[in-house]
């Protein structure tokens, strides 16, 4: 029994096995290399490439950024005990695999919410200024530039938010302060979890058809797919904005062109898109009135420091046998508890100086 003791604790002391398709920053390297784990960086991010490293090196866990996991990917390693994902989305890992296969997965939920709330932000005020026919009018028509193509302040407007989690409601709370009037749909939270100031809107059609900005902030679930439509696109203001930060299959892209192209919306700012890389042959690109950013939302310096350390940290609660910080769970949307509980607003945000 003492020989079986010391026989354990010598191979929790070796550590695990620890693949990195992706790099990530060193508060997690350093944090597992000094637990006594060993990093292994993969030959590359495409899944084929996660393939040939799991074949090769069998490792106990995986830190994953971009690449898609699948079913057969998570299947072609028996040894790998944990999967984290470097960030708060997750549709790109096949979950029920990974829980059906035994592998433990986390993620990051909290570690770029800040950045991507600021993006979002970043967007309506891009779209409210109307920066791309700006930036390809004024060199060579200034004053039509300054003149002519509309431009909008952000004071009094209202934001509409889809999904009121860590992201959507550091969204509500950074619009409050730009003097917005902020409406929120998350038909998965109580009224009393909201920011203090949103009112709580439990009819999804009334963010489309009040709110001069609807911001995505959902995952990509078979409740939400395509939830932007010609039916909703059709619902909204024609002064209105579509924002997405969330995930691309959110919005049918379809759609969404034929909207902005013929002025059923003022238009759109997209940072996920539904196939990425973008193809240069996407109609999305043709348009003046869509901003396209290559999905950097949550890809800022410190949104990464901390995701790395948090992605790091999981893996050790694991190793460790602890319960892990942030887990994920299977969810099934179409059956999860709902609340129709509501919580009104504080009314006009714009407050001193509306005029």
């Amino acid at each position: 029994l003492i020989m079986s003791n010391k026989f354990i604790l010598w191979i929790f002391q070796m550590g695990w096995k620890i693949l990195l398709p992706q790099e990530i920053m060193e508060e997690g390297t350093q944090l597992l290399t000094k637990a006594g784990h060993t990093l292994i960086k993969g030959r590359g991010f495409e899944t084929e490439d996660v393939l040939a490293d799991f074949k090769e090196y069998q490792p106990d866990a995986m830190i994953v950024r971009i690449t898609k996991i699948t079913r057969e990917v998570i299947e072609a390693n028996p040894n790998l005990k944990v999967l984290v994902r470097h960030g708060a989305g997750f549709d790109a890992v096949d979950i029920k695999a990974c829980h059906d296969n035994g592998v433990q997965t986390l993620y990051a939920p909290v570690a770029n919410s800040t950045s991507v709330a600021e993006t979002a932000l970043l967007l309506i005020l891009e779209c409210s200024r109307n920066v791309i026919a700006l930036r390809k009018t004024w060199v060579q028509d200034y004053f039509k530039a300054k003149l002519k193509i509309r431009k909008n302040t952000l004071n009094g407007k209202t934001l509409g938010i889809i999904g009121c989690g860590n992201i959507g409601s550091r969204l509500a709370v950074r619009a409050m302060a730009m003097e917005m009037n902020v409406l929120a749909y998350d038909p998965y939270k109580p009224a009393s979890a909201f920011p203090d100031g949103v009112e709580v809107v439990r009819d999804l059609n009334r963010i489309f058809k009040e709110s001069d900005y609807v911001s995505v902030h959902t995952p990509n679930t078979p409740v939400t797919r395509d939830m932007v439509n010609k039916t909703t696109l059709a619902m909204m203001k024609p002064t209105a904005f579509l924002i997405n930060t969330a995930r691309g299959g959110c919005v049918n892209e379809d759609d969404l062109y034929e909207a902005c192209k013929n002025g059923v919306i003022m238009g759109a700012g997209l940072d996920a898109i539904k196939k990425e890389p973008v193809d240069p042959n996407n109609k999305l690109l043709t348009l003046d009135n869509i901003i396209i950013y290559p999905h950097i939302g949550g890809n800022t310096v410190e949104a990464a420091h901390r995701a790395s350390y948090f992605a790091a940290m999981g893996v050790q609660e694991v190793y460790e046998g602890k319960q892990p910080t942030w887990p994920i769970h299977d969810i099934d949307y179409k059956t999860a508890k709902t609340y129709t509980d509501t919580k009104k607003g504080t009314g006009k945000a714009a407050g001193m100086f509306d005029f």
